[in-house]
């Protein structure tokens, strides 16, 4: 009894669902009417024509001949009249709605679904009164369903009468349900009958009610699809068997997808296969199967996956379902070969469906889309499989290579590009290959042959689809080509890194990538050169991993484990990426391939040279670059020499290092020793010998590069080998402590910068270089204003000086300034015009500095900062002072330069201040009266100098 209440409950649940759906369809019908109605137009000799609504919409009932089209016939005139009154459309429409859903329609379902209620309870009563014995009970309810197909079968022929054939349709749903709970009754609640017959009676009631459908629409296909899926679930049986709920499932579900293809009615047949496929994974999930039911269930998924949709569904959506439910089958015989312990027998059912996958793909252009699927699925399982026979996992690879591999590459170089089938061949050929190493490499030294070989057999699988499209044209228009050559690149390296030793990993990806590029070069595909850079990098990369003591070369003294194996190494990359770098030497990848041959090459050197010399041998590198680029202009190395410069750089780092902290530290009067500047040999090496280098290339190079280029470059070497003249200047006086500074200080800036003046001069003078020219003399300038005049002066710095009066260090030491002022007024007038006051500024400081320290000298010495300024001095430092006044009087006068004279005037004043307020004080007699006259006689000079030559300047 609780068997035919759940099929009662499941009929009249697809019943609603029915109901639903036409419910939404008449809507979808009362929308359209309501967009297409248009207002009445009436003619004059013809009747008022009325608006045609939309067609409702179509009910699965038995086709009818059609009767002859009102338009058809002939129509005579009718004379014109008004339009009745027309009833809102709105009202017409939910008038027409509720009465035809709740007045015919739903009426008539509902009734059927109550005449099996009826059967039911009618049955229950009998059984609880025991009024009937069970047989009777069978044989009155399968009497009872027979009787209402036929009143439903004389509804139909009675249809003028009946007038809706929904009354056939429920009777007929009425006796295709007591049919089934007849059975079933007999079956399970009276045991009248055993398993096998009442299987057998619910299969010939499933086809009664796919017969009945077609004379009486879908409610009788619904039936039958539930009655026909549930039944072997209802039906209870202490032995059931596999193989005859294979063909029993395959005979319904082909009845009922055909019955869909005929009536088009898709839905019955894509539920009937979702139904099917549910019972084939139930049954494989839950396992125990033999060989027979392995093969019966095998082949319910093909028919399933592949027969029933490629011959039953049809329609705009038939190819999406198909690919669909392809897939779906791939997956369910996936799980029978794991559930099945990967026997040859599931294989073998697998590779059925493969056969018949790739061979639906060539006919279902969507299913060529998921034929990656079952491959992909068979080598997940072939990668997990649980110790595998070694014989079948060849087998099976081989299958699927066969299989899969046959179609990609008869596909690959057929019509529009596409990336499928490469894709199809990649992933037999690394998966494989991979597959084969999770199961059974180990490392050992016996396999590392074999595995190699068989590394290149499969690199064989996308070698072919290279030379099947050697010759077609079309494999210059996408990128196929140059992925097939990267995926056989790849098995190729593998195979390398397993027969080969560690350390020449590097050397066998860098052979792949030449390979490439030589496979680029004679197929004219610049994809395949950007896919041999991959490789390139790759054994960068593995060269790096896989260092022993190499890497510490390139930059301090070190030893590498095994020096020849280094060379080797270096030096077999280094010719890979300089060939790299001449193959793409006009395009931008110059500006990869080209550094990192340099970079390579570098390293090739480190291995040979030892560390301290390695920026002389990059100086040497750059010189070879730059005249290679002079005589070979095609090869355009701009950025190979950009990176040879960069390393010459990186090498001055750490001496530029060094020489900033002293020079930074100099800023506050703390002097450069030599103990805190680089050694020389390291000076040499790292900073004179690259910096003259550099400057000679920038100077050959000079009509090439850029203006600016050239300009950068200069100056940055310059100054480099500026650093590495001061450096090496130190070593002269090798001034390691303060006495020595003291000693020596003033006479080692003095020589330097006249040095720097001299370099100046002869630069503009021999190359005619103003800009480096003022550079130096700007340099001598800076240099003496920063430590002569200002933090080293000797009036108030402890610097000896000499003790000849005026034959000593302070002329040349001051003397500088002005000559290097002189200097920069001859090389660059124009500049100094614009600094003019600045530079007179300067030039008045050092005049009244060095002449105060002359006077100063005649009375301290050497060092002028010790001993006291006596009486005499003291009266000196004012007469020096008037004198200089006038003289910068005169100056300025003559030169016409205000700025002269108001400092004279200046100095003027602070003489005077100075006799009155301190001279005076301590002087007697003729001495203060001759100081006084003295004062006199120089204001009055002044005054008439005054007068004399500014007055007629002002009046003109």
């Amino acid at each position: 009894m609780s068997g035919i209440l759940m099929l009662a409950t499941l009929v009249l649940g697809v019943l609603l669902f029915d109901t639903r759906r036409r419910l939404t369809a008449l809507e979808g019908w009362a929308r359209a009417v309501r967009e297409s109605v248009t207002p009445p137009v009436v003619e004059a000799v013809a009747a008022p024509v009325q608006p045609v609504p939309a067609a409702p919409p179509r009910e699965f009932v038995a086709r009818e001949p059609e009767a002859p089209r009102a338009s058809s016939l002939p129509r005579e005139p009718v004379a014109a009249k008004p339009a009745p009154p027309r009833t809102p459309l709105s009202q017409r429409l939910a008038h027409v709605g509720f009465e035809d859903l709740f007045g015919r329609k739903l009426p008539i379902w509902a009734g059927g679904l109550t005449l099996i209620v009826a059967a039911v309870l009618l049955v229950k009563y009998s059984i609880d009164s025991g009024l009937l014995s069970p047989g009777v009970r069978v044989v009155l309810g399968l009497l009872f369903g027979g009787a209402m197909v036929a009143l439903a079968e004389v509804a139909r022929r009675r249809e003028d009468a009946v007038r809706d054939p929904r009354v056939a349709q429920a009777l007929a749903g009425a006796g295709v349900g007591a049919l089934y709970a007849s059975v079933l009754a007999a079956a399970n609640l009276y045991a009248l009958v055993g398993a096998g017959t009442a299987f057998v009676g619910l299969a010939v009631v499933t086809a009664l009610a796919l017969a009945l459908a077609v004379r009486f629409g879908a409610p009788c296909a619904v039936l039958g699809l539930v009655g026909g899926l549930a039944a072997p679930a209802l039906v209870q049986s202490e032995t059931p068997s596999v193989p005859l709920l294979a063909g029993y499932l395959a005979l319904v579900i082909g009845a009922i997808t055909m019955l869909s293809r005929r009536q088009r009615w898709i839905w019955l047949g894509l539920s009937a296969l979702v139904g099917g496929a549910g019972w084939s994974l139930f049954t494989i999930v839950m396992g125990g199967l033999d060989s027979g039911a392995t093969v019966s269930m095998g082949l319910l998924v093909l028919l399933l996956a592949l027969g029933l949709p490629a011959f039953t569904l049809d329609g705009r959506a038939a190819p999406l379902l198909r690919a669909g439910a392809a897939v779906v089958g791939a997956l369910q015989l996936a799980v029978l070969v794991a559930n099945g312990h990967f026997a040859p027998l599931t294989w073998g059912l697998y590779g059925l469906l493969s056969l018949a996958y790739v061979w639906l793909a060539d006919r279902t252009p969507i299913l060529q889309r998921t034929v990656a699927v079952p491959l992909l699925t068979a080598l997940g399982l072939a990668a997990g499989w649980p110790q595998p026979d070694l014989g079948l996992f060849t087998a099976v690879i081989a299958g699927i290579t066969l299989i899969y591999g046959s179609y990609a590459l008869h596909h690959l170089w057929r019509g529009a590009g596409r990336f499928d089938e490469v894709g199809l061949l990649c992933a037999i050929a690394l998966g494989g290959y991979l597959a084969s190493l999770l199961q059974f490499y180990e490392g050992t030294h016996a396999q590392e042959t074999p595995f190699a070989l068989l590394g290149l057999l499969f690199a064989l699988v996308p070698a072919s689809g290279l030379a099947l499209g050697w010759n077609k044209a079309t494999r210059h228009d996408d990128a196929r080509f140059a992925l097939l050559a990267s995926c056989a690149g790849v098995l190729v390296a593998a195979a390398g890194a397993i027969a080969l030793p560690g350390w020449s990993m590097a050397i066998a990806i860098g052979g792949v990538a030449s390979g490439l590029l030589a496979l680029a070069i004679l197929a004219r595909d610049p994809r395949v050169t950007l896919a041999s850079l991959s490789f390139l990098a790759a054994s960068v990369l593995a060269l790096v991993v896989t260092a022993d003591g190499e890497l510490d070369r390139l930059i301090e003294v070190a030893s590498a484990a095994h020096p020849g194996r280094a060379v080797l190494r270096w030096g077999a990359l280094a010719l890979v990426a300089a060939a790299f770098a001449w193959r793409t030497n006009e395009g931008r990848l110059r500006f990869v391939v080209q550094p990192l041959a340099v970079l390579l090459g570098y390293g090739l050197v480190a291995q040979i040279v030892p560390a301290p010399w390695l920026a002389v041998a990059s100086a040497a590198g750059l010189l070879v670059l730059a005249e290679a680029w002079l005589r070979k202009p095609e090869l355009r190395l701009g950025p190979a020499l950009a990176t040879a410069a960069s390393l010459l750089v990186l090498w001055a780092l750490e001496p530029l290092a060094r020489w900033s902290g002293a020079a930074l530290a100099s800023l506050i009067a703390e002097p450069v020793l030599v103990t805190e500047l680089p050694a020389p040999g390291m000076t040499m090496r790292q900073l004179l010998v690259p910096s003259l280098a550099a400057l000679l290339v920038v100077w050959r190079q000079r009509a090439r590069l850029p203006a600016f280029a050239t300009r950068g470059s200069a100056a940055l070497a310059g100054a480099i080998g500026l650093v590495s003249a001061h450096v090496l200047y130190k070593q002269v006086f090798a001034i390691a402590d303060m006495t020595a500074f003291v000693d020596h200080g003033l006479a080692e800036r003095c020589l330097w910068e006249w040095a720097l003046l001299g370099a100046g001069f002869g630069v503009w003078r021999v190359l005619n270089l103003r800009r480096a020219a003022l550079a130096l003399v700007a340099a001598a300038l800076v240099h003496a204003t920063l430590y002569t005049l200002v933090l080293h002066d000797p009036l108030w710095a402890e610097q000896a000086v000499g003790y000849w009066p005026l034959v000593n260090g302070l002329l040349p030491a001051f003397g500088v300034v002005l000559a290097g002022l002189a200097l920069a007024e001859r090389i660059a007038p124009e500049a100094m015009t614009r600094l003019r006051r600045p530079a007179e500024g300067l030039r008045m400081v050092t005049i009244l500095l060095f002449a105060f320290a002359t006077l100063r000298q005649l009375f301290a010495g050497s060092i002028l900062v010790h001993g006291s300024i006596g009486e005499a001095e003291s009266i000196l430092w004012s007469v020096l002072a008037i004198a200089l006044a006038v003289g910068f009087l005169v100056r300025g006068i003559r030169q016409g330069s205000r700025d002269w004279r108001i400092v004279s005037l200046g100095l003027m004043l602070v003489a005077v201040a100075k006799v009155f307020l301190f001279d005076a004080s301590g002087l007697e007699g003729l001495l203060r009266i001759a100081s006084f006259l003295a004062l006199g006689f120089s204001l009055i000079g002044v005054g008439w100098l005054y007068s004399r030559y500014l007055k007629p300047m002002a009046k003109g």
